[in-house]
This record gives C-alpha cells, structure tokens and sequence, in this order.
C-alpha cells in the first residue's frame, strides 16, 4: 500500500507572508473577528494539547481557551499584536483577552497536510477540509474547517 506525500509548511520566523500562501491563486484574504479567550501565561517551559497537535510552550507564552474548549498557544513575542486585554485584565496578566480583527491569509486545504512552528519542534497535522493560515508575522497555523467559519471573514 502507498500512501500520498502530505504538504509540510515550515514557519520562517520572519515578518512577511510566506510565497506558499502570498503567490497561491487560491487564497484568501480574511480578517479575524473579535472574540474573547481566557489566558493564561506560562511560567515554565511546558506542551499545550492541541486538536492539530502538541504544540510547545516557552515561560512567558500566552495559553488561549475558548468557551468552548479550544485551546491554543501564541508566543509572547506576537501575543501583543493579536490580542489585548479586557478590563478589568491588565495587559500581561491572566484572564480574559480579546482577539484583535488582524488580517490573514488563508488557504483552505484539499488534502491532508502539516505545519511546522516556528520554534522548529511543534508540529501540527491538518486535515482535508482545514485551512493553512499565515499570519504575516512568520508564525503558520492550522484552523479546522468550523473553527475558521466561525472565527474569520473573508474579505479578499
């Protein structure tokens, strides 16, 4: 039995969005919507158990939930830039946060794939059905397909 080579994204770490996505006829243009997410900010080195995989966590990191489970982890060096506290949260502190209406670009995926993070050890795995999301800050990430229709506006 064969089996079909998966796509591998690899972060760069660099500002810009990627030739991958930024080149692709396919891609879309979308902006987030505001939402709010309970934060937590991690004090050691740890993983955070994600749908897409076992993402790694360095102190300082932000550690995002949703209402409804979903959970996530956004560097402390881009977490500024997504995201800003809701009173009576002080910026830095845990508790709640509201996602900023940051524009994307997206690539919703026919096939399986996966994204390598930044940091060159967390991997994700996605689905058919998934959308492969640069957020034009060398981070790459992976919104399931309900996830993405819930969280995001395509605006281009």
């Amino acid at each position: 039995m064969t089996t079909e080579p998966v796509a591998v994204f690899l972060s760069s770490g660099r500002r810009g969005f990627a030739a991958e996505l930024r080149d692709n006829p396919q891609r879309v243009m979308a902006r987030k919507h505001r939402r709010g997410v309970h934060v937590r900010f991690a004090g050691e080195t740890c993983t955070v158990e994600t749908p897409e995989g076992v993402v790694h966590a360095q102190p300082g990191d932000a550690i995002l939930e949703t209402d409804e489970g979903e959970r996530w982890r956004v560097s402390l060096k881009h977490f500024p830039h997504k995201y800003r506290p809701v009173p009576p949260t002080t910026a830095g502190c845990a508790g709640g946060y509201e996602s900023l209406p940051i524009k994307v670009l997206a690539l919703q995926m026919h096939t399986p794939f996966g994204v390598v993070l930044a940091d060159g050890v967390s991997r994700l795995a996605g689905r058919a059905g998934d959308w492969l999301v640069d957020y034009g800050d060398g981070s790459l990430g992976i919104v399931a397909g309900p996830v993405f229709a819930r969280s995001y506006d395509i605006i281009g």
